[in-house]
């Protein structure tokens, strides 16, 4: 784009009635999105030096005047007596720009990339679905988890052999290289990761064939989990080194198993507790007796009073499920109804009847067994 066409104070996102502070301030946002070695797209370095190029003309009384009158700066016209680039430098003072310390302000560190550090490996999950007793008892499973693991041919350098891996000549070995540019601001030093080596200062000649230089193959290994007495659903277990293999010398990532515990045919579970209904014939609801049980540790005698209703529950106390953390168990609360029989002999009907009628109620099991 021709100077005389460019909106440097719409470059910078000011106004004309800017102060040099917001100019300041406008040009290190700006200077941080679009600095080459942070942004990679297509325009960054247009739209930095379109950036550089306002800035320097914004900031500077002599300059600004002159743009706002023309549009164009005494350079651009052709030169600009009297001008002083150290006397420019020392008026914005602050603003002449160090980029390490502008850049330490923005992330925390000198300005420029670092040797690239070799990376542990990846994390890995596994959903593992279990029955309601595994939760409730603890057990050991074995599961199978595919992941890459160290090559056991070149010991994770990805090399083929140790004389294979050589210093990179193009960094010398620092895994970053440093050119200089002259800006409107003076001139600074970047620093980039060595694209030979990608920040590593050495590199491998030949590369392991097993691996093929990746230092990991893949394989399926096989894991036993062991699942805690008392598991909820969605405990997680993390075991220590079973996931992806690091960067050579750089340690194993971990296992997170995550435990989804599958719905019981017969039980409920409420925290600790456990809920089940079970039918009771009318006969022991109403003489009283004893039924038997499921648990989840097996079956249970459960005493039934003389007298029991529907829908009355019992609670069978440390029959539930473990504590995780405590192990103090919960309990089972079995909820029980009463089973009328569809069909009876004609001498039940006759007990029924007479039963009936000593108790001063006739009508009601003649009504309902016709």
């Amino acid at each position: 784009m021709p100077a005389k066409d460019k909106d440097y104070y719409k470059v910078l996102g000011v106004s004309k009635n800017s102060t040099k502070d917001d100019i300041k301030a406008a040009y290190k946002k700006l200077a941080k999105q679009y600095h080459p070695d942070l942004n990679k797209s297509s325009d960054a370095a247009e739209k930095f030096k379109e950036i550089n190029e306002a800035a320097a003309v914004l900031s500077d009384d002599a300059k600004k005047a002159q743009y706002d009158r023309y549009g164009k700066t005494a350079e651009q016209f052709g030169g600009f007596e009297g001008f002083d680039y150290s006397d420019f430098m020392s008026d914005i003072g602050g603003f002449g720009f160090d980029f390490d310390r502008i850049f330490e302000t923005f992330f925390g560190g000198s300005y420029g990339p670092r040797t690239r550090r070799r990376q542990r490996g990846s994390d890995l999950r596994y959903d593992l679905e279990t029955e309601l007793e595994d939760a409730a008892f603890g057990a050991k499973k074995t599961i199978e988890i595919p992941r890459n693991e160290e090559c056991p041919k070149c010991h994770g350098t990805g090399a083929e052999s140790k004389s294979d891996i050589v210093n990179c000549d193009e960094c010398h070995g620092r895994g970053v290289t440093t050119r200089t540019q002259r800006t409107p601001f003076g001139l600074f030093s970047t620093t980039t990761t060595c694209r030979k080596c990608r920040g590593q200062g050495k590199y491998i000649k030949n590369e392991c064939r097993e691996c093929d230089g990746r230092g990991a193959v893949r394989k399926t290994r096989k894991i036993e989990v062991k699942i805690p007495e008392g598991a909820v659903d969605g405990t997680n277990l993390r075991i220590q080194g079973e996931g992806e293999a690091g960067e050579a010398g750089m340690p194993s990532g971990d296992l997170y198993i995550v435990i989804h515990v599958k719905p019981h045919k017969i039980f409920e579970r409420h925290g600790n507790d456990v809920y089940a209904k079970f039918p009771i014939p009318f006969t022991t609801a109403a003489l009283g007796g004893s039924i038997e049980v499921p648990t989840l540790k097996g079956k249970a005698t459960l005493k039934i009073p003389a007298g029991t209703q529907s829908n009355t529950v019992f609670r069978m106390k440390g029959l539930g499920i473990p504590d995780l953390h405590s192990h103090h168990a919960g309990d089972e609360h079995v909820e029980v109804y009463i089973t009328v029989p569809e069909k009876l002999t004609k001498k039940q009907k006759q007990l029924l009847e007479d039963f009936e009628e000593e108790g001063g109620k006739k009508g009601l099991f003649k009504g309902m067994f016709g």
